[in-house]
């Protein structure tokens, strides 16, 4: 849903233009020095981006889902590092907060959340439990007022920078599965927090990943989100619904600027005295890579359309987050091919792409966990 389509179009025309002058001239030096300079930082504050899902009312711009991402897929036409810097805070991070936290929670945390003053970093992952989330070992032990944390988190986002943490942890050891976990705001200067070492990834540098160890943590009862235990896991699964369609708009995006770059170099270089775009196998490789990019495009525009009209998107979420990350990765390897040798090297930039968008098909439901969703969905429907 886009509610005034004349802003909408003057906010799409701002986040392009800064991802082309500000942004894409900046991927190299990310790149090389794993991190992201604070005038680029200070400028995504300032034109809004830490606030893109955050209501109006908490000073965000609320953007519905539709309007989301299509933000996003301008915001994949750079690296991914750095819409990874504020993709936790509009995403998983606030989300939770903005679905099920009470009305105090939302006035404290929403306001400096929008303006980019705090970050917001999801702790779900464990080093035993993943994609199983049910299955999580970190604890909270009510002690008074207060909870008691024990555990570690891994691969957490933003760890390093987080002001916040939406935190999940078992709050009843009895209840083995999901009924037993708890979701929590942790502010990240909470006596007990150890951030771990950055971790060297194959891509994404510049965006920071870490684990966090929690050692007799205590967290005011107050922070439980939603002031209920045993709803953590739902939050959870919510959160991610969402940020599956985001996801899958963010992989459109960098396929689309991948597909763009490759068939440039196809129009510029010549083997054979002629352009290599008029081979046909190279041809070949940019239509099934045009095609694919349209068909993830349009799943995410119904997708996301779909969930502002209140549908259950379960399964076109996952549809989504599966079929796009995919594509995303064909993509990138025709594009290292039409490259030839010159898409092995690093000048070209195609080669980092090519490891970034790896991670796509992993994180926030790996292509298998999205296969598992949507097929139990379908047979429940079946039922």
């Amino acid at each position: 849903m886009i509610r005034d389509q004349e802003t909408m179009n003057t906010l799409l025309s701002s986040v392009s233009r800064f991802v082309r002058e500000r942004l894409v001239p900046a991927e190299e030096i990310v790149a090389e020095t794993d991190e992201i300079p604070e005038d680029i930082v200070r400028d995504m504050k300032e034109i809004g981006l830490f606030g893109l899902t955050i209501p109006e009312n908490y000073g965000g711009l609320g953007l519905t889902m539709e309007e989301e991402s299509l933000v996003m897929f301008e915001m994949g036409k750079t690296s991914p590092a750095f819409r990874s810097l504020f993709g936790t805070t509009v995403g998983i991070g606030s989300q939770g907060i903005l679905m099920d936290g009470s009305s105090e929670q939302k006035e404290k945390y929403l306001p400096r959340l929008a303006t980019g003053e705090i970050i917001a970093s999801f702790a779900l992952t464990e080093p035993e439990a993943g994609s199983d989330a049910a299955s999580l070992r970190t604890t909270a032990v009510r002690d008074g007022d207060h909870y008691v944390v024990n555990g570690t988190k891994r691969y957490i986002t933003n760890a390093p920078h987080a002001g916040i943490f939406t935190l999940m942890a078992r709050t009843n050891p009895q209840d083995k599965g999901a009924g037993g976990v708890s979701a929590f705001i942790v502010e990240a200067d909470t006596p007990g927090i150890t951030i771990g070492k950055y971790d060297k990834k194959m891509g994404h540098r510049g965006a920071h990943t870490a684990d966090v160890i929690f050692e007799n943590c205590r967290v005011p009862a107050a922070n439980i989100i939603g002031g209920v235990e045993g709803k953590g896991f739902k939050t959870a699964m919510k959160v991610l619904e969402k940020g599956r369609i985001h996801i899958a708009a963010i992989a459109v995006g960098v396929a689309e600027r991948m597909l763009d770059d490759a068939l440039k170099y196809a129009v510029d270089r010549k083997q054979f005295n002629q352009r290599i775009a008029d081979f046909q196998l190279v041809q070949a490789m940019l239509a099934d890579s045009k095609a694919e990019v349209y068909a993830a495009k349009c799943m995410v525009i119904d997708a996301a359309q779909r969930r502002d009209r209140g549908e259950n998107v379960s399964t076109e979420a996952s549809c989504c987050k599966m079929f796009a990350t995919e594509m995303c990765g064909r993509v990138a390897d025709r594009a290292v091919q039409i490259f030839g040798g010159a898409g092995y090297m690093s000048e070209y930039g195609i080669e980092r792409f090519y490891r970034d968008v790896r991670l796509f098909r992993i994180y926030e439901g790996s292509t298998q966990i999205q296969q598992i969703v949507i097929a139990r969905n379908m047979i429940k429907e079946c039922g």
